[in-house]
This record gives structure tokens, sequence and C-alpha cells, in this order.
């Protein structure tokens, strides 16, 4: 069953989505209406595997759309979605989008500090989370003025052989998704996506792993759902497709979890974040059965490229996006053999390029940008629109990466902001220093990227102190705890230099350039 182009058609074609569109419909509806009893989610259990069917999901996702509806969520309405990957997840989101409503994935591993910033800057009405994540929400992990203007909403004891619910008839420009994506200055920006979104990302993915889908295809990825990589290169492409998709994730990766994972449930396609990679590479792993991997949020270099062909007997396939506008670029070596140093080719549908100031394609070293009418391109930031119209450089949005155009493929040089990648995750530096410098010991402090073997890049904090606080292991781990607990346990600095001054520019800002040059050159003792 097909319910649109493949990517082979969009490049001949280019885009064709209808007008009126909607997710819900696109990775739920169509099957279970065609095919009921086909499997849409695998949980490998202790006592087996648990399959969740088409006809199951949509009697999940319909009862959980009609206690949304029960508790005032309409069309347009923000709703959290507060779940690590479980059938409940995918249900979630295509419950919300079945109201014509607008979800917001949000990580389990979230403080409560990110997760009232969230919720608050979005203006949710409702939270959707298990009955764990509700007394987490209620004993405390959300202040009393965001606690209050947020429903609780869990999907225990729901009845789900209740009437259909009717999905809303959505325009594909219709807004279905909000996604947070970190960013070089004060809070997270909301990237909204309009139910095209899916559609933008199918080519790159079915690139990225050789061609999906082909018979006896199993997706799996360690990375959350929340991350617009598990949600959105993984979850929803493989309900799309009719792939079968494994929902295991673990807190914090496990090889030999992996291992039994994959073996477990028979996966054959995987996506692995790179911090996965070099953690199966670091303990000499081996994986047969494999059809193809594929990895995305950093790249990989030759090195490890060659010890995936040796560990799992195919090549890996990279691919690159970000949360503006993701899966654009993508290798795929059941097509072309990769070029060394390279990230791999435009995606069908997607024009990228490297363009100069004047914001024309130019030979050389420039800014990664892809033009307008991509269909995974972000209608806008959140109620922002100074930081919309600055993410563009006249038709093309910017990606805030350096690169250079090697023929048909994009090599990738390096960033050209401050975002931090750190074990798959991209972290803006701002909302680091903010949660800092609501510690009574910090008078001021700046947060960069440092180089790590492991994770690319550490999240590192220059601090200064106040008057009355001394440096040292205790004062460093208790920041560090500080930011783990408010944050998220990935966002903490695991590197803090206690310094007497920092380096600012005439306006008062923080050079965050100047801090990695110190950093790196070793110049603190």
């Amino acid at each position: 069953m097909n319910g649109g182009p493949t990517f082979e058609a969009v490049a001949r074609d280019g885009w064709q989505i209808p007008e009126r569109l909607n997710m819900a419909a696109e990775v739920c509806d169509r099957w279970a209406e065609a095919e009921p009893n086909r499997v849409a989610v695998i949980e490998p259990r202790a006592d087996g595997l648990q399959k969740t069917t088409y006809r199951a999901l949509q009697g999940m996702a319909d009862a959980l759309a009609y206690r949304l509806v029960e508790r005032g969520i309409g069309r347009g309405d923000r709703v959290g979605v507060l779940l690590s990957q479980s059938p409940w997840t995918a249900a979630a989101h295509v419950a919300i989008w079945k109201i014509g409503a607008i979800s917001i994935p949000l990580f389990t591993l979230f403080g409560p500090e990110a997760l009232a910033m969230r919720l608050q800057d979005s203006e949710a009405r409702c939270l959707v989370t298990d009955a764990g994540g509700a007394t987490r929400l209620r004993e405390g992990d959300l202040s009393t003025a965001v606690a209050e203007a947020i429903a609780i909403c869990t999907p225990e004891g729901l009845s789900c052989d209740g009437p259909r619910f009717e999905t809303a008839d959505t325009a594909a420009d219709d807004p279905a998704v909000m996604i947070y994506t970190s960013g070089t200055t004060g809070n997270p920006k909301g990237a909204l996506h309009a139910h095209r979104v899916l559609r933008g990302h199918l080519p790159g993915v079915e690139l990225s792993h050789d061609l999906l889908p082909q018979q006896g295809d199993v997706l799996w990825t360690p990375a959350d759902w929340a991350w617009i990589g598990g949600l959105f290169d993984v979850l929803m492409p493989g309900l799309w497709h009719g792939v079968p998709v494994v929902a295991a994730r673990m807190a914090p990766f496990s090889t030999e979890e992996c291992i039994r994972i994959i073996r477990q449930a028979s996966v054959r396609n995987v996506f692995f974040p790179p911090t996965a990679l070099r953690a199966l590479k670091a303990a000499g792993v081996e994986i047969s059965g494999l059809r193809s991997v594929a990895s995305g949020g950093e790249p990989l270099g030759a090195e490890m490229l060659d010890w995936g062909r040796q560990a799992f007997g195919l090549t890996i396939n990279e691919f690159y996006g970000q949360t503006e506008c993701n899966m654009i670029v993508s290798a795929c070596a059941a097509r072309y053999a990769p070029k060394p140093g390279c990230m791999g080719r435009p995606a069908p549908g997607h024009e990228v390029d490297v363009i100069g100031p004047d914001g024309r394609p130019q030979e050389g070293e420039g800014e990664i940008a892809v033009r307008r009418g991509s269909a995974s391109m972000m209608l806008e930031y959140w109620r922002n629109p100074r930081a919309t119209a600055e993410k563009f450089r006249g038709d093309w949005m910017l990606t805030g990466d350096r690169g250079i155009r090697d023929g048909d493929e994009l090599r990738f040089k390096g960033r050209d902001d401050d975002v931090i990648t750190s074990a798959g995750y991209r972290i803006g530096p701002g909302e680091v220093e903010d949660c800092l410098l609501t510690h009574p010991a910090v008078a001021s402090c700046g947060v960069v990227g440092t180089p790590d073997p492991r994770r690319t890049e550490a999240v590192t904090a220059f601090v200064m102190l106040r008057e009355g606080h001394e440096p040292g292991d205790a004062t460093r781990k208790a920041l560090q705890t500080h930011v783990k607990t408010r944050l998220a346990a990935h966002e903490y600095p695991r590197i803090i230099h206690f310094v007497e001054s920092l380096p600012m520019t005439i306006s008062g800002k923080i050079i965050r350039r100047e801090l990695r040059r110190i950093a790196t050159e070793d110049v603190l003792t």
C-alpha cells in the first residue's frame, strides 16, 4: 500500500503534496482501514514481544482524542507529550493531530525548569504523560503557576474499543507539531511545523535506509522519540510506510541491551546516533543481520565508517538536517558509493547549497542553506518573528553550519554559531547559562562546547563566583547537580572552570570564541 510518492517520484516530479492533509490519517487511519492487523509497534519485553497493530493503535488514539476533547482541547491548541518510547507515545501524537491540535514532544529527562519553560512559552493547555510522569509533576516538578494552567492527561484506564474519532480535515500547511530547538542565547525556540513535515522527511529516510521499505524491514533507534531524529526519522516514517517500529528506550545506552533488543525484535534497520556508534566501537561489538544503519547529528569520519563496514557488514549512511528543516541531505550506499569526507547528497525535494554573504550559491566554503519550498521546513519560530526573519537570507534558510559543495555532495566543515553538539544532542549555551545564574554562588558565567573524544563536545562552563563562595570540587558538584536536576541530565556542564573575569564585548556580551580558545589551548591551570 502506498500513500504518496517515493523519493524517486519526488526527484522526478517535485513535491506533489495534496492541499488537504492530516498526519494522523497518513500514519494510522489509512493502514487501520486497509490492513487493520498489520503490526505498527513492537515492544521487546522479558516475557516476549508485545505487538500493537494499526487497528489497536487507532483505537488508542481515538480514545485519547475523545479524552482530550473532554478537557476542552480543540484546533490549534498546544498539547505536550511527555512520554518515552511506547505505543502510547505514537497514539498521543496521532490523537492530537486528529483533533487538529499541535503536539509538543518533550524529553522525559527534562527537569522542572526545562519543562516549565516549554509549556509556558507554548501556552500548552494539556500534557499527556503516564502515571509515573503525572506523579512526578504533581509532586513538585512544575511550578504552581504552570501546574494550574496545565491539565494532566494519562492514557491508563482508557477503553480503546469505543467509536471512531473523525480525524479533522486539515490543510497541508496547517500547524501540527512544535519541536523546541536550542539557541545560542536565551531560551530555546519552538520550531512550528505543518502536516506536510512528514512528507518532507520521507525521501531522506528512504535513502538513508538503502531504499526503505523492503520486505522484512523493522526499524529501531535508541534515540528518544521526543527528538526530531527519533520522531520524524524513525517512528512516523515507519508508521507511514507500514514498517514495524520497535519501542525500546535505553537510559543510559547499553551495548548489551542494544544487542538484545536487535536480536529479540529482529531489527533490520537502525538509526544510531554517533554517540551510540562510538560506544559500540569501544566495546568491540559486531552485529550481523542488519540491512541498513543510518546516522545523523554530527559527522562520523572515515575511521568510523570503515569500522561500520567491519562491525555491521554494510556501509553506514550519514544524513543531515536540523529541527527547523530536517532530513535534507543523505547518503545511500545502495545507490552510489559514499565520497570520503562528505555527508551525502541533497535529498529529492530539497534544494541545498553553500551560499555566501550575498545569499547566492558560491564555490568553496560557505554557509549550508536550504531554499524555501522544502516540505520539512518549519512554518516559523513560535511567536518569534524576529528570530524567524534572522533564520533566512533571501530565499534561503540558514542552517548555522559551514560546508563545501563537492560536486553532487556536501562536505560539513563545522558550526557557524555557538550551539553545542554533545552526545547527539544540540544544546544551547544560553539556557545552561541562565540556569547557572539562578544558583546563589554564581555571579556570572559563560558556557561553550569543548572537544571531547566520546561526545564530540563537552558542555564547559566558566564561572565567576559571588563573594563568600569558594572554588573547588564541592562547589563544582553543586553547580553540576543544579543544572542536571533543573534542565536535563545531558545539559549539565561536565567541565567547570572558576575564573576571576570573563571576556566581554563593549556591549557586555560574553565572547564565547575566546572562552573556547582558552579551554582548548589549556591556558587555564
